[in-house]
C-alpha cells in the first residue's frame, strides 16, 4: 500500500493558510467552532511571537487541550480498508503511520512554516539529516553542490566523505565574500549554491540577495542554513532564498534536550527546469486510485521541493523524527524571540569586554571595533545580533587554561543552549577539516566559541575575566 500519495496532500495542498503570514491566524489558533472567540482576530497580522505561540494549532481539534499534545504512536487505528484507501489516494487528510507523519510532529512544520511565510516544510532527525536530505533531493542523479568551507565541520565531513558516493560533488568559493568567486565556479550541472547565513564559529554573514541574484541568473537554487541566526533574527526568504534548513536543536529548541532538524522551501523556485528532471518524473507511487502515474509537479505544483523530500528520501531513508523530540522542540519555539532578545543583548556586553581586553587577540562578533560584516549584519540581522562569539587568544596553551579555568560556562560541542557554553572549535566541533581547509575557513589554533545563554552578562564576564587571569598568571585576590 502505497502511501506516499497522502502524505504530499497532508502537508503540501495548494491552499495552506495556516502558513501564510500575517493571515486569518484564528484559523488556526482558536476553535473554529467558536464565532464569539474568534471575533477580532480575523484581521490581525499576529507577531512572530504570537505565531511562534500559537501557528498551527487548533485546540478544538484536539480534545481542546491548551498545550500541544505529544502522540507518542508508531501508527494510528483505521476503521476499514475503505477508508485507508482513501488516505493512501488522497481522498482523505488523516494519519497512517509516523515515519511519514505524526500529528505532533505536523505541528512543528506548521508552525516554523508560518514564521517564514511558506507553505512547505518537513521535520527531520537532526540538523545534518535536514541538510544531507537536501542535498539529495536537489541533486537527485548526481550534480554539483557550490559552497565554502565557512561551514559546521560536520557538514563538511559530509561533503568529503559521503555524499561523492552517491555521484555528488562539491565545488568551494575561494573568496566567499566575493561575489565572482561564487560566479566563476557554476558549472552546467551546478544544482545548488549552499551557504550558512551567519557562519559557525565566526559570524561571517553572508550577502544573500547578491547570492540568490546570482543562482537565480543562472537557474539554480540557493540553500541557506539559518541555524545560527534562527527565523526570529533572519528571515532569509525574504531575500530569495529557495530552501532553508536549520539544526532545530540550537536555538530553536533553546534548551539542549531535543535532536532535530527542518527544510523548507519559498514555492517559488521553478524545478519544471531541464536542471531537475527527478521534479518532472512519474512515478507509480504517486499514482492515482485509477492507476495513473504522477510526478511530484503534478501533486504538488507550489511545494515540489519538500514533497519530493517527504515522499522519497524522509519516508523511505527513514530520517524522520520521534514525536517526542518535535514535542520538546515545539516547547523551546514558543520562547524563542524573548530567549533571543536577551541573549543577544548579553552577547553584545561579553563580546564587548573581550574586544576592551588586551590579552584577547581578537574577536568575532558584530560588537567588535574590527568586526568585517558590520554593513551585512545591520541589513540582514535583527539587533544586528547574533549569541555566538569566536575570540583568538596568543597561544594553544592559553586556549587550553582558559577552557579549563571556566566555571559558569559548560564546555559542550553544542550551541543556542539557554545556559551559555564554551568549546574549542579546532578540537571539536571543525576537527574533521584539515590544515588547508581550517585556513580556508579562517578558524585559527588560538580559537575559543562561546555559545551565550541566559544568564546575567555580568555573570558570564565575571567567570570569563576570572579564567583569562588564571591563564596568564594573575592571582584572584
Amino acid at each position: 500500500m502505497s502511501n506516499d500519495n497522502h502524505l504530499i496532500k497532508r502537508f503540501h495542498g495548494q491552499e495552506n493558510t495556516e502558513q501564510t503570514r500575517g493571515r486569518k491566524i484564528i484559523e488556526q489558533t482558536r476553535g473554529r467552532e467558536n464565532p464569539e472567540r474568534s471575533h477580532g482576530w480575523e484581521n490581525i497580522a499576529p507577531s512572530f511571537s504570537a505565531l511562534a505561540l500559537h501557528a498551527g494549532y487548533d485546540p478544538a481539534e484536539h480534545h481542546h487541550s491548551s498545550g500541544v499534545p505529544l502522540y507518542q504512536t508508531a501508527a494510528y487505528a483505521l476503521p476499514s480498508e475503505e477508508y485507508a484507501s482513501r488516505i493512501v489516494f488522497s481522498e482523505l487528510d488523516d494519519d497512517i503511520y509516523s515515519r511519514i507523519s505524526n500529528p505532533t510532529t505536523g505541528i512543528l512544520e506548521k508552525r516554523l512554516a508560518a514564521l517564514h511565510g511558506v507553505s512547505g516544510a518537513v521535520a527531520t532527525s537532526s540538523g545534518l539529516a535536514a541538510l544531507g536530505d537536501a542535498i539529495l533531493n536537489i541533486a537527485a542523479g548526481g550534480g554539483r553542490i557550490l559552497t565554502s568551507y565557512r561551514l559546521y565541520g560536520g557538514t563538511v565531513a559530509a561533503f568529503s566523505n559521503v555524499l561523492p558516493d552517491y555521484g555528488i560533488s562539491f565545488d568551494f568559493a575561494h573568496n566567499p565574500d566575493d561575489p565572482r568567486s561564487w560566479e566563476e565556479r557554476i558549472r552546467p550541472d551546478t544544482k545548488a549554491l549552499l551557504v550558512e547565513s551567519v557562519s559557525n564559529p565566526l559570524n561571517a554573514v553572508a550577502d544573500l540577495g547578491t547570492l540568490a541574484g546570482i543562482a537565480h541568473t543562472h537557474g539554480i537554487a540557493l540553500i541557506v542554513d539559518n541555524t545560527l541566526a534562527t527565523p526570529y533574527l533572519l528571515n532569509p526568504f525574504d531575500f530569495g532564498a529557495d530552501i532553508v534548513v536549520y539544526s532545530t536543536t540550537k536555538s530553536i529548541n533553546g534548551h539542549g534536550n531535543a535532536i532535530g532538524g527542518i527544510v523548507l522551501e519559498s514555492g517559488a523556485f521553478d524545478y519544471a527546469s531541464g536542471r531537475y528532471p527527478q521534479f518532472s518524473r512519474k512515478a507509480w507511487t504517486l499514482r492515482t486510485r485509477d492507476g495513473r502515474e504522477r510526478s511530484i509537479l503534478d501533486v504538488a505544483p507550489n511545494t515540489p521541493f519538500t514533497a519530493r523530500l517527504r515522499s522519497f528520501i524522509v519516508t523511505l531513508l527513514g530520517s524522520s523524527p520521534s514525536p517526542f523530540n518535535s514535542y520538546l522542540t515545539l516547547l523551546g519555539l514558543e520562547t524563542l524571540s524573548a530567549r533571543l532578545d536577551k541573549e543577544t543583548r548579553t552577547a553584545r556586553k561579553v563580546a564587548e569586554f573581550l574586544d576592551g581586553d588586551p590579552r584577547v587577540a581578537k574577536v568575532f562578533h558584530p560588537a567588535a571595533h574590527d568586526y568585517a560584516y558590520r554593513d551585512l549584519a545591520s541589513k540582514y540581522l535583527k539587533h544586528d545580533g547574533s549569541t555566538l562569539i569566536t575570540f583568538d587568544l596568543d597561544t594553544e596553551e592559553r586556549k587550553r587554561d582558559v577552557l579549563d579555568a571556566l566555571r559558569l560556562f559548560q564546555l559542550q560541542a553544542n550551541i543556542g543552549d539557554s545556559k551559555s557554553l564554551a568549546v574549542d572549535p579546532l578540537l571539536v566541533t571543525h576537527s574533521e577539516l584539515t590544515p588547508d581547509e581550517l585556513d580556508a575557513a579562517g578558524i585559527h589554533h588560538e580559537a575559543i566559541r562561546l555559545s551565550i545563554g541566559l544568564e546575567e552578562p555580568d555573570d558570564l564576564i565575571a567567570d570569563l575575566a576570572q579564567a583569562l587571569d588564571h591563564a596568564y598568571g594573575i592571582a584572584n585576590n
